[in-house]
């Protein structure tokens, strides 16, 4: 039995599946769904979890090389929210593009958390280095 550390069995199984330049999407509460997609919904109630303590709880985990985000987030979100963001993941790129360009990169992931965040363009993909 697991002591510590993630405990969601299908994440782990997802975060198990990942290799080099896979990537895996953290998505807020109104995220489309991905029928072709393999989707672990941890949505409680809005804004638990949120996106960030998803990829916060993962990331020690995960050999993250970057991160896609809509650019669409620094536009709609205030100052304090994209801080939170930049100071959660530390050294790893972000690489900021259209949400519509963001979309295309889905069907491409190995699995999707789908989230209760409530914060726009919250979602992430994470690529592994």
């Amino acid at each position: 039995m697991i002591k510590t550390g993630l405990l969601n069995p299908q994440i782990l199984s997802l975060l198990a599946r990942i290799r080099h330049t896979n990537t895996l999407v953290i998505a807020d509460r109104g995220f489309p769904f991905w029928p072709m997609l393999e989707t672990v919904d941890i949505s409680l109630v809005d804004d638990i979890p949120t996106v960030l303590q998803v990829f916060d709880a993962i990331k020690s985990n995960y050999n993250i090389g970057q991160i896609y985000m809509a650019s669409e987030f620094l536009k709609t979100n205030s100052r304090a929210v994209i801080n939170n963001y930049a100071v959660s993941r530390g050294e790893i790129l972000i690489k900021y593009e259209a949400h519509i360009e963001f979309k295309l990169r889905v069907p491409n992931a190995i699995g999707l958390i789908r989230t209760g965040d409530t914060i726009q363009y919250a979602n992430m993909i994470i690529e592994s280095a």
